[in-house]
């Protein structure tokens, strides 16, 4: 049963009859206004609203805040350095190489039948390990 078909109380039938008898005391041209006021936000109250995050003044907010939490979630699902993995030997040994400026010197002045000779010596060695 809806509120407009219950039977009302004594009390809101008193209540009825007093706002009735106010409103026929007061003059036409406040009723006028006051019927305009109530048009008015019945109006306002029915047309569409735009919702706040579409205005246009809160966009760069909005872009700023999306642009914060977009960082944060980076960084906060980025992996710890932790420990560094295990280097081979042979790379370690490369950039000593690459490292010792005298070294560089012996490869560019033709001491290679050295380094060929060592490359095939490293070359046996890992075929008899194996």
């Amino acid at each position: 049963m809806s509120p407009a078909e219950e039977p009302m109380t004594a009390f809101e039938r008193s209540a009825r009859a007093v706002l009735e008898e106010r409103v026929l005391r007061i003059d036409g041209r406040t009723r006028s206004r006051l019927n305009q006021a109530r048009h008015a936000a019945l109006e306002a109250a029915a047309a569409p609203r735009r919702a706040w995050w579409r205005s246009l003044a809160m966009m760069p907010a909005a872009g700023a805040a999306a642009a914060a939490v977009l960082v944060a979630v980076m960084l906060w699902h980025q992996q710890p350095a932790g420990e560094l993995a295990p280097v081979d030997s042979q790379h370690v040994e490369d950039l000593d190489l690459l490292a010792d400026g005298e070294a560089l010197d012996l490869v560019e002045q033709g001491d290679g039948s050295f380094y060929e000779w060592a490359a095939a010596q490293n070359e046996a060695n890992g075929a008899s390990d194996g």
